[in-house]
């Protein structure tokens, strides 16, 4: 059905500055869009950039508005929709902490071990994972352990095809501009 919504990984590459964080997610919540998991990173310190990727859910129509929205911002150089793009790689990073007696460590342990988590914490009584895989298998993870407590880090993504949100070629269209590139309003 082309109205059923969807899930939508959305990355986005802004200038490292104050209040650009906060005017992105102003654009979401001001329309009433839901934020899944939001990471943002500086990702070219000489030029001053940041990616931001946000999961979103919602349909054609709404996810479309909303990467023309990003795109009208001043201080965004880029936007792409990743699930739109072609196959890409999303990963997750977990901290997860379970308490009991020695019998049910010894399982937190087994579980961990067989999901490929790291144990980075220790007390008689408690023991911490570090887990990174997809969303799915996070929840997995998460479910099996039934833990005290989680502290998820939201999901990072990036294109595995020509799908490409990198300075060098924002760089290269700055100089040569496309008709349909995205750029800052002020460049307009």
């Amino acid at each position: 059905m082309p109205d059923q919504e969807r899930r939508h990984t959305i990355a986005v590459l802004v200038d490292n500055e104050p209040g650009v964080l906060a005017r992105v997610i102003g654009l979401f919540s001001g329309r009433g869009y839901n934020i899944e998991s939001l990471t943002v990173a500086e990702v070219d310190e000489a030029n001053g950039l940041s990616r931001i990727n946000i999961v979103t859910t919602g349909t054609p129509l709404v996810v479309e508005q909303i990467r023309s929205l990003l795109a009208k911002l001043v201080p965004v150089h880029r936007v792409l929709d990743l699930t739109l793009s072609g196959t890409h790689v999303e990963r997750e990073l977990a901290l997860v902490k379970v308490s009991g007696d020695r019998e049910r460590l010894i399982e937190a342990l087994r579980i961990a071990d067989f999901m490929h988590a790291r144990l980075v914490a220790s007390s008689p009584k408690s023991l911490v994972f570090e887990a990174t895989g997809g969303p799915d298998e996070l929840d997995a993870f998460i479910e099996l352990l039934r833990p005290i407590e989680v502290s998820r880090a939201g999901i990072v993504a990036i294109g595995r095809g020509d799908a490409v949100l990198s300075t060098d070629r924002l760089k290269s269209e700055q100089t040569n501009p496309k008709p349909m590139s995205v750029k800052k309003a002020s460049e307009r």
